[in-house]
């Protein structure tokens, strides 16, 4: 039974050991690139600029900005807000709706890039011992250093790597889905002991039926439309903004608004969340 809910926290030891990660990982991917040889890279494709424009307007309620150029965003843009943000109360946060913000990353026999490290080549090469991809990167450079790559044995990788990219991108995904599963089925399980209880929290989403909610133990939960009984609220998708049509009340991205829990939906995996009476 989880007895508390809290955002990860990245102390100093935790940023040198990620530093050193991805060094090795970028030093192996571009030297392999280089020899040209069979290789597994990790890719991340250019977001989706619609996706990158929901971004900038929920930070910009922060006092953030990203900066575009014909309609594109730069990948060290990104990189820039996330160390802008960091050691802010709405560090976890901004990181967060980033990630969403982005494409899914992948494994490729092809280097295109990784779009959200801001790194030409990019591997997962740190840790055999849990991820498969990096057992065959392993497998791949001991053969070299021990003699090279016959013509026989690049065939043999060349005919097999294509495979174990789209097997270990699957597998990746199903796995990264159990997981986020999980933990939103043990949130609601935590939030099932605090129904009628109020929480500050920030809007992180704006939809046609209604504000998503995030707390700041990194709860999400969803106010209806149908909840907002003050007004009747019409959605402004260019701006991503509820507005109501008498009061003119606007919601929007990054805005703080106090909530009520109200109920748990374990199966679902749903909280939802009612405005909280003004004091």
């Amino acid at each position: 039974k989880p007895l508390e809910i809290k955002p990860y926290e990245r102390n100093a030891a935790t940023k040198i050991i990620e530093d050193f990660m991805l060094i090795a990982n970028e030093t192996v991917a571009e030297d392999y690139f280089w020899q040209a040889l069979p290789f597994l890279y990790r890719t991340h494709d250019n977001p989706d600029p619609e996706k990158m424009k929901s971004l900038a307007t929920f930070i910009n309620n922060f006092g953030y900005s990203i900066r575009f150029h014909n309609g594109e965003v730069y990948p060290k843009e990104v990189q820039k807000l996330l160390v802008k943000a960091e050691d802010t109360p709405e560090e976890a946060l901004i990181s967060r709706l980033a990630l969403r913000s982005m494409k899914q990353a992948k494994y490729t026999v092809v280097n295109t890039g990784h779009f959200g490290l801001a790194a030409k080549y990019y591997t997962h090469f740190t840790s055999p011992i849990r991820r498969y991809p990096d057992l065959q990167i392993h497998r791949i450079i001991k053969e070299n250093l021990r003699g090279g790559l016959s013509e026989k044995r690049t065939a043999h990788y060349d005919k097999l790597l294509t495979g174990v990219s789209v097997q270990t991108s699957a597998m990746e995904r199903r796995a990264d889905e159990a997981e986020r599963e999980t933990v939103k089925m043990k949130k609601c399980e935590y939030m099932a002991g605090h129904i009628g209880e109020v929480f500050d929290g920030v809007i992180s989403g704006v939809t046609n039926w209604g504000l998503y909610v995030e707390l700041p133990n990194t709860v999400e939960g969803l106010i209806r439309v149908s909840e907002l009984k003050d007004d009747y609220y019409h959605f402004d998708e260019e701006h991503l903004e509820l507005i109501g049509d008498m009061t003119r009340k606007v919601y929007k991205l990054g805005q703080p608004i106090r909530v009520m829990v109200t109920g748990t939906d374990k199966l679902a995996r749903t909280i939802d969340f009612i405005p909280a009476a003004e004091e």
